[in-house]
């Protein structure tokens, strides 16, 4: 799949997002094995999670009220799931994965994700990685 920041999509999204719906799921915890350094590597630690996605307005109307109308918010909870359950070294790798598994999805044409690790410093909040890419249509 080609991502790139110059498609239509990309002029269409900041000239009127009027056209979209986001979905979102914010600060979703999780616990995994995540870090290039040693202490990192033997030991789940937290982190959390947030995903934007961008999706044609009129591609998720449900007239009917049903679910299979829409984007299912499941797949995000799974898909962070299944790429969670795997130890990774950095967290721009896990960022990219989930973007990428985002995109996979037939009504995405964007995503925006970030990770954080909020125990790896104990004076800052947290340190992450935001990674935001749009679907070439």
């Amino acid at each position: 799949m080609d991502l790139t920041s110059t498609t239509d999509l990309t002029k269409d999204l900041t000239k009127d997002l009027t056209k979209y719906r986001k979905i979102f799921l914010r600060d979703y915890e999780t616990k995994m094995i995540i870090g290039a350094h040693e202490f990192e590597k033997h030991e789940s630690q937290r982190v959390v999670i947030s995903i934007e996605l961008y999706l044609h307005l009129e591609d998720t109307i449900s007239d009917n009220d049903s679910i299979v109308d829409v984007f299912d918010y499941d797949y995000m909870v799974q898909s962070i799931s299944d790429l969670t359950s795997k130890p990774v070294i950095l967290q721009e790798t896990l960022c990219d994965g989930i973007v990428k598994k985002m995109l996979d999805h037939p009504l995405v044409c964007a995503a925006r994700v970030s990770t954080e690790k909020p125990d790896i410093y104990p004076n800052c909040k947290g340190v992450g990685v935001e990674t935001f890419r749009i679907k070439n249509l």
